[in-house]
């Protein structure tokens, strides 16, 4: 597997594209302008050019990883790809839109990989001729720096592709853990949550913003306090994956709190928008 087709060139997308990159594979980047893919790509240029500087990367490696990236606005070009990862908006149809359209281009041997933090992968792909292909690849923000993927196995998934997808993460040094598919899978169903319980204390005015992340940084020994990883993840993204809890299961524990909802509907979505639960 060699070359790697990645939809959206967004902040995920960027990363999962500089991470294949950095480990030798031939990159195909496509988003739907030419506006997006130049931001990606400076995106991709610039952290490159920061590893050179910083003696992490030869100038060598680093023409090297040039020559094998390219962007696209035809989606058709995924039709050589061996792997084609979509890391676009968080919504279930725009998405099953996308993942029809590769079912008609793609190959019968191409693995057809989603980067959803949530949604359903067999739901994604019902109906589709090659669902058995169809596999949740989550990666994590940033992309370079967190070690986890989950391969999230839906219903029509086969072993085959898991076990693939398994020795693609090897490749490039990340763990890959197995997960059926459920809402949220293991890490936002644990993760999400906790952020939503944080945005509740905020509301009810037991604390300011710092204290709440000052407390769970050094009574709980997270690297980052649950308001500053919403506004990194976006808040926007913790929205989604709550909704989704919350449709899965019914549970009102899953409810979106009100304050976290009013901030989306703000633009304040934290560090892409300039302004979360902090200022940027």
């Amino acid at each position: 597997m060699d070359k790697i087709f990645i939809i959206g060139a967004g902040t995920m997308g960027a990363g999962i594209a500089q991470l294949f990159l950095m480990s030798g594979y031939h990159i195909v980047l496509y988003d739907v302008n030419e506006q997006y893919l130049k931001v990606g790509k400076e995106k991709i240029k610039n952290a490159l050019n920061r590893m050179v500087e910083k003696g992490k990367l030869s100038e060598n490696d680093h023409a090297l990883m040039l020559e094998k990236f390219s962007t696209t606005v035809d989606l058709n070009e995924a039709v050589d790809c061996q792997l084609v990862i979509e890391a676009i908006v968080e919504n279930l149809e725009i998405k099953k839109d996308v993942f029809a359209k590769l079912d008609k281009i793609c190959n019968e041997n191409t693995i057809l990989a989603t980067n959803t933090s949530s949604l359903s992968v067999t739901e994604i792909a019902k109906g589709l001729s090659k669902s058995e292909k169809v596999v949740g690849m989550h990666f994590f923000n940033p992309v370079h720096a967190m070690k986890l993927v989950e391969i999230v196995k839906g219903l029509p998934t086969s072993e085959d592709t898991v076990v693939k997808l398994e020795n693609i993460c090897e490749t490039l040094q990340k763990t890959g853990i197995v997960v059926k598919e459920g809402p949220g899978f293991v890490v936002n169903r644990i993760l999400v949550p906790m952020i939503n319980e944080a945005i509740g204390i905020l509301a009810d005015g037991l604390t300011d913003e710092r204290s709440i992340d000052t407390a769970m940084k050094f009574g709980s020994n997270h690297p980052m306090g649950p308001l500053e990883l919403g506004d990194l993840i976006g808040l926007d993204v913790v929205l989604a994956v709550m909704e989704v809890l919350y449709d899965e299961f019914k549970d009102p524990k899953y409810r979106p709190h009100p304050l976290l909802v009013k901030y989306v509907r703000a633009g304040w979505l934290g560090r892409k928008s300039k302004r979360g639960f902090y200022h940027y």
